[in-house]
């Protein structure tokens, strides 16, 4: 970012190169199924952003370039979801599971038989849908540090909210997602059960 800041156009190429599809899958998944037709202009408009800052960006301490950036996307992406009536700010709580850990239920995931790569296949997409149903809130500090890699910290300075803020959203998330895939993976797995007996 310095080097484009200082008129490296290359630097600019190299900054998208890197951050591109992480990015896009960041605002498609915090947008969800609901706004898809709003992510491409997000996306956009995140790096016409970065393009119109250049002027005044200066490195933080205490921010990295890809905190920032991810910071710049979440913003615009809060803005669509405010402007569609979408709720952006509810963290409400979620019953715990039963102590069940569905993960545990979950085949070994070497894909080579084909109704294991069925399994797989539909279980991503589930995963996906229990991704939609989660506040954005939460959706957001999953995305953020399981997809994306971001320390705490960083997901603090990325969605503007207090440390022990970002533990509990991540907690009701990880909380829902178990409830949901668990009570998708269930009567699968239970269909299984009786087809073995």
């Amino acid at each position: 970012m310095r080097k484009f800041c200082a008129g490296d156009g290359k630097a600019f190429s190299v900054l998208y190169m890197r951050h591109e599809k992480p990015l896009y899958r960041y605002i498609r998944r915090v947008l969800g199924s609901g706004l898809a037709v709003q992510v491409e202009e997000v996306f956009q408009d995140t790096w016409m952003r970065l393009v119109d800052a250049r002027s005044v960006w200066q490195a933080r301490e205490d921010a990295s370039f890809k905190t920032w950036l991810f910071t710049l996307a979440h913003h615009r992406a809060v803005d669509i979801l405010r402007k569609s009536g979408r709720e952006v700010s509810v963290d409400e709580g979620w019953m715990d599971d039963d102590g069940v850990e569905p993960w545990q239920l979950w085949p070994a995931s070497s894909a080579e038989q084909p109704e294991q790569k069925a399994f797989w296949h539909s279980a991503g997409k589930q995963l996906l849908h229990c991704l939609d149903g989660l506040p954005v809130a939460q959706r957001a500090a999953f995305l953020l540090q399981h997809d994306d890699g971001l320390s705490l910290e960083e997901i603090a300075q990325v969605l503007n909210a207090e440390f022990e803020t970002v533990k509990s959203r991540l907690r009701y998330a990880l909380s829902k997602l178990r409830a949901c895939m668990g009570a998708y993976l269930h009567p699968l797995f239970q269909t299984e059960l009786d087809h073995a007996s």
